[in-house]
């Protein structure tokens, strides 16, 4: 049970910009269905590369896997500096099709890919798979919502590049804590 839990966690932290993304693309009237199959493409090639990477690192010694963490830690110092600076390379999505969904999810996953490599080299693969897929269709539903409440989708943008640097830090420390 622990570990579903600590999955949700990774899952929401690593994914609430793409909550914005999801609610921009529903706000500029995208269709949903065309939201949700390019939002699971997306995904879903961002967990290929995740897994085959993580499987990769599982033929490393069991005493250099805690240094993985140093991706998640060096993520989340990029991700507070930017916002420190005031900056922030994503651009908003244009794309309006499935496949553009899709590809703005997986450029947009940069950093979930350097957080998941470590997380499933040390870990379950399995059960974060399972927990991340099931939750995209929670986050799509909840971009939908967060599209028809101005105030929330801003709060998010206002204070997601706070939240996440922190968790990715931490995420880092944990793994090279082991």
């Amino acid at each position: 049970m622990l570990d579903v839990i600590r999955a949700v966690g990774l899952f929401a932290v690593t994914n609430v910009d793409d909550i914005v993304l999801l609610a921009l693309f529903f706000a500029r009237g995208v269709p949903p269905w065309r939201v949700v199959l390019g939002q699971y493409a997306g995904f879903a090639a961002i967990l290929v590369v995740a897994v085959a990477a993580a499987l990769g690192a599982t033929l490393l010694p069991p005493s250099v896997l805690p240094w993985l963490g140093l991706l998640p830690l060096a993520l989340g110092l990029k991700a507070a500096w930017r916002a420190w600076r005031g900056g922030d390379d994503d651009a908003e999505p244009t794309a309006t099709g499935a496949l553009g969904v899709a590809a703005v999810t997986f450029a947009n996953g940069g950093d979930n890919i350097g957080v998941y490599v470590p997380v499933f080299a040390t870990t379950g693969i399995t059960l974060y798979v399972v927990v991340f897929l099931v939750l995209v269709a929670v986050w799509c539903a909840a971009g939908r919502w967060f599209a028809t409440r101005p105030v929330v989708a801003r709060a998010l943008s206002r204070w997601g590049h706070v939240v996440l640097p922190v968790v990715l830090i931490a995420v880092g420390l944990l793994i090279l804590l082991g």
